[in-house]
């Protein structure tokens, strides 16, 4: 068994505590690769803020556990090398669906996990998110559960509807498993599509406005359970530049919309001290990369294409930390 620690990781408890105070959210980045680790690392060093590096079941399957070990142990050794004497860096699994897949992650290394039962009965998802707390708090790694469903697809999560949260369920939920923090769903959703027209009202531009998230269910739920950490999936904000861009240059993503910037800074000023951001950086890359092979067809050399794909998911972060996050200058 590999402890975090000896890889100078951190787990998410004293991250939320700050954020919590501080009414600001911590982002939670994902990532499959090299490029996309160092774009976030870069991004955080230069605005000097906490991270936490998200991994899905498809993600760390795809780039190996033995590799993403040491790719979190080489993050915080890139981030002092940067000039961060004290990065707070998180290595966290997202969507953990089995306590199987949870304590492999927390054996090779992970600060944090995520166990997903929100597709279960409730009682089966109390068993199992209380399952997964027990063997994971042996180890002093966090955990997060979710109540509620968040419509969408991303990697190996897929839901055709959304359920909102319960407020009424929460108190419960929390007490009987042990979790450290909460996913709930008040609105948002997985993926670039994360409404369709039929749910948007359009401006005079005949841009898609997406219905607002539901602040109401957030406000209950803090009431009932204040003071503890509450995290939002799905909530990219689908930059319009950037598919504007992929369609420019031979993409086909047809009314891809996101969450409103100032309602993600909104909720990030209150309990919601986590804040998970994929959909937006896979945007940023392939916007980047279509344009070099578009600009340049005879470009073959990946680290011509790659590089500024990097470059560009480093600016988004940067903005997402600063502009609405909030996180920025918190090390």
């Amino acid at each position: 068994m590999v402890s975090y620690k000896e890889l100078g990781l951190v787990n998410t408890r004293e991250m939320f505590e700050k954020a919590m105070a501080g009414k600001y959210a911590i982002p939670a980045f994902n990532f499959n690769n090299l490029e996309q680790m160092q774009a976030i690392i870069q991004a955080i060093v230069e605005t000097k803020s906490p991270v936490i590096l998200q991994v899905s079941s498809g993600a760390r399957k795809y780039a190996n556990q033995t590799l993403l070990r040491y790719m979190a142990q080489g993050a915080v050794e890139y981030a002092k090398e940067l000039g961060c004497e004290n990065p707070q860096i998180c290595l966290h699994l997202d969507h953990g669906d089995t306590f199987e897949l949870c304590k492999s992650c927390i054996d090779m290394g992970f600060s944090s996990v995520m166990i997903d039962g929100s597709h279960l009965p409730y009682e089966e998802n109390i068993k199992l998110t209380k399952q997964v707390v027990e063997y994971a708090h042996q180890h002093d790694v966090t955990v997060e559960g979710e109540l509620g469903v968040l419509a969408g697809v991303e990697d190996d999560v897929v839901a055709e509807s959304h359920t909102y949260t319960r407020p009424e369920e929460v108190v419960d939920f929390v007490t009987r498993t042990g979790v450290d923090s909460l996913a709930i769903s008040i609105g948002t959703s997985h993926g670039a599509n994360k409404f369709t027209p039929e749910q948007c009202t359009r401006n005079e531009k005949g841009q898609l406005i997406p219905p607002p998230l539901r602040f109401d269910i957030l406000e209950e739920i803090e009431k009932r359970i204040p003071g503890f950490p509450i995290v939002l999936h799905g909530s990219s904000s689908v930059p319009q530049d950037k598919v504007d861009t992929i369609n420019q240059y031979g993409g086909k993503l047809k009314d891809a919309i996101g969450i409103p910037e100032d309602q993600l800074r909104r909720a990030a000023s209150s309990a919601v001290c986590k804040i998970n951001i994929d959909s937006d950086g896979r945007l940023a890359m392939t916007a980047a990369v279509r344009k070099v092979f578009h600009d340049s067809p005879a470009e073959f050399d990946p680290r011509k294409y790659l590089g500024p794909a990097r470059d560009s998911l480093k600016e988004l972060y940067k903005h997402k930390v600063n502009n609405v996050l909030g996180s920025n200058d918190k090390i």
